[in-house]
């Protein structure tokens, strides 16, 4: 276990549910979500609580300052909890998105049916007829993006759960969305390799009007997440070759000057599949098992903080926050929580302590396939991506399988929105 002040493992949150797929912290509280179709509350590195969703498993969660819990679902809805004020343990659901209402209100009109795609068939434009895959809040404007397999991404009223608006964003399967927190932006990442950047512009009766302002990123291989420094105004862009791409908007800058390109941070040698953001410190979660902690310097410069190592599956999804108080010796301090479809739930401490060491040990909570560790600190001179494996890498993918390669070259399987799930299954396969 990491003693105070030290990089390192805190904890394991183990259930037998299956793959952890997404996962969201609020405070003192963390969300997460696997194949069983619940969704369970952590305290305390303890479960606290958990609610299961009927139908549709569970692929983004959301908490919003109000308290109310948004989760994005594999049969195109999102739907809405909050804890009961008399006992925050119970959890029920207080509506979803799109409302009935408003569903039934738009079901008799023709003219709210679009295209499909598939064998001529029709859909209501408010609803997304394919998973949702990624949830995002502009607390600010009060809405919130739900973005889908179907390519498209709609932007909800937090007031009223109310539709404002549904875009067909890209040509293949939306990944991510987040929104900006700067210059009225939200960003979509997609399976087509592009990244494009919308603004939002005011409408009529409180309606939003997003109009797609430039393409960021256009390349071979697949955007899996996004994640905005709001303050810094750094967009961090994660993609199946293994790299993370940045960009920064220069404040006081005409809206149609270009963004600066910060260039990439490499060190996952397969696709990375989550990012999180807090303050200066960047953590990435790759198909390689590993969890890359970064701090951005001065300019586009990055240094290393730490990698972390101890899950026996691709790390699904990550977020993190940053401890209140300091360290003994004045050092700033971070909690990372990692999900990955080996089913665990991993809760670490990052310090920006010089000299932080990590220290493993076991606990009664622990149930791991293999050995926790955290890799030293040495990291490669090459920023190539095809670079030879450095000593500091856990694991790699088995040379000559299928699922290696993929993952590493950022290949996509089949058409459409499931090539990187495909791969992640392959992976299993191949590893199990």
């Amino acid at each position: 276990m990491a003693e105070t002040g030290e990089t390192g493992l805190l904890g394991s949150l183990v259930k037998t549910d299956g793959h952890v797929y997404s996962l969201a912290a609020a405070g003192d509280l963390l969300y997460t979500s696997t194949d069983s179709k619940n969704v369970r509350v952590w305290k305390d590195q303890r479960e606290f609580a958990g609610f299961k969703c009927g139908s549709g498993l569970v692929k983004a969660i959301l908490v919003a300052g109000d308290g109310r819990i948004f989760t994005g679902h594999q049969d195109g809805k999102v739907r809405i909890w909050r804890a009961s004020a008399d006992d925050p343990t119970v959890h029920k659901r207080v509506g979803s998105l799109p409302r009935l209402g408003e569903l039934l209100r738009s079901s008799v009109r023709p003219s709210h049916y679009v295209e499909t795609g598939r064998r001529k068939q029709s859909s209501l434009w408010l609803w997304h007829f394919d998973a949702v895959s990624c949830l995002s809040l502009d607390a600010e404007a009060g809405v919130i993006y739900s973005g889908s397999w179907d390519r498209t991404f709609k932007v909800w009223r937090m007031a009223d759960s109310r539709c404002l608006e549904s875009l067909r964003a890209h040509d293949d399967a939306v990944n991510t969305v987040a929104a900006a927190g700067f210059d009225a932006l939200a960003f979509t990442g997609s399976a087509d390799g592009t990244v494009k950047v919308w603004r939002r512009e005011a409408g009529k009766d409180g309606a939003t009007r997003h109009v797609m302002e430039r393409v960021l990123r256009k390349a071979d291989s697949v955007v899996t997440a996004i994640a905005v420094a709001s303050e810094a105004r750094v967009v961090y862009v994660a993609s199946s070759d293994g790299a993370v791409t940045h960009w920064q908007w220069r404040r006081g800058a005409a809206r149609e000057s270009a963004p600066r390109n910060g260039g990439a941070l490499r060190w996952h040698r397969m696709a990375v599949l989550s990012l999180a953001v807090v303050g200066r410190v960047v953590v990435s979660g790759s198909a390689d098992r590993t969890i890359c902690v970064w701090r951005r310097d001065e300019g586009a410069d990055h240094s290393p903080l730490a990698v972390l190592a101890g899950h026996t599956g691709p790390v699904k999804c990550v977020a993190m926050d940053e401890e209140e108080s300091l360290d003994a010796d004045g050092h700033r301090r971070w909690v990372v929580y990692s999900g990955s479809l080996d089913g665990s739930v991993n809760v670490w401490r990052v310090s920006d302590a010089p000299d932080a060491e990590a220290t493993m040990g076991w606990t009664p909570a622990h149930v791991w396939k293999g050995s926790p560790s955290i890799c030293p600190l040495s990291w490669p001179s090459s920023p190539s991506p095809w670079r030879r494996p450095h000593p500091c890498a856990c694991w790699s993918a088995r040379p000559g399988t299928r699922a290696g390669a993929a993952l590493v070259l950022g290949e996509r399987t089949g058409p459409g929105a499931q090539g990187l799930e495909l791969l992640l299954e392959q992976f299993i396969m191949f590893t199990s």
